[in-house]
């Protein structure tokens, strides 16, 4: 199976995403929460589709406001299963709000989304899923792996002879400290 490396950078939607977001360290809450509701909406679906519908997703949850989200009631649960333009699933659109819930949460206990990853690495991939789905809804083995990697705390985005992967590793990502 080809790398991302080796599809992505001539895609016109993929290549962006693979040259300047993926694998690179993240640390504004409203991109993680971002880069794990579009984790979660992968499952059991192509990236490129999550990716195409990466506006709408942002429009559909108020560019991913936290407070704004763990606030949501019946009314925009409704409004985002009829929402066409993102993916319409009950479990996936509760673990939304209920992850933005958590991560509201996590600013008592931790200070933050990102100050809870920091507290918590280095962790092994197995323990990161145990973490995750002690912590968050909707949130196994793939989804967890794809969103560390994606945001710079496990390595494996890019392939060590990626151009892309210097420039990450300047960036100071986690996994490399």
């Amino acid at each position: 199976m080809p790398h991302y490396c080796d599809t992505a950078p001539s895609h016109p939607v993929h290549g962006p995403y693979h040259d300047h977001e993926y694998g690179f360290p993240l640390g504004d809450e409203a991109e993680l929460f971002e880069r794990l509701v579009l984790e979660i909406n992968q499952a059991g679906l192509s990236w490129l589709t999550v990716l195409n519908k990466r506006a709408a997703f942002r429009a559909a949850f108020e560019g991913f406001a936290v407070d704004r989200v763990a606030a949501y009631g019946e009314a925009e649960r409704a409004r985002l299963l009829a929402d066409a333009g993102i993916i319409r699933n009950r479990l996936k659109v509760e673990a939304v709000i209920h992850n933005a819930r958590v991560v509201r949460e996590l600013r008592d206990s931790h200070g933050g989304f990102h100050a809870w990853l920091e507290a918590h690495h280095p962790l092994s991939h197995a323990d990161w899923v145990k973490l995750f789905r002690r912590t968050f809804r909707f949130t196994g083995p793939e989804i967890v792996g794809e969103f560390l990697m994606s945001s710079g705390y496990l390595p494996g985005a890019h392939r060590d002879d990626c151009p892309v992967q210097a420039r990450i590793l300047a960036a100071g990502p986690a996994w490399a400290r």
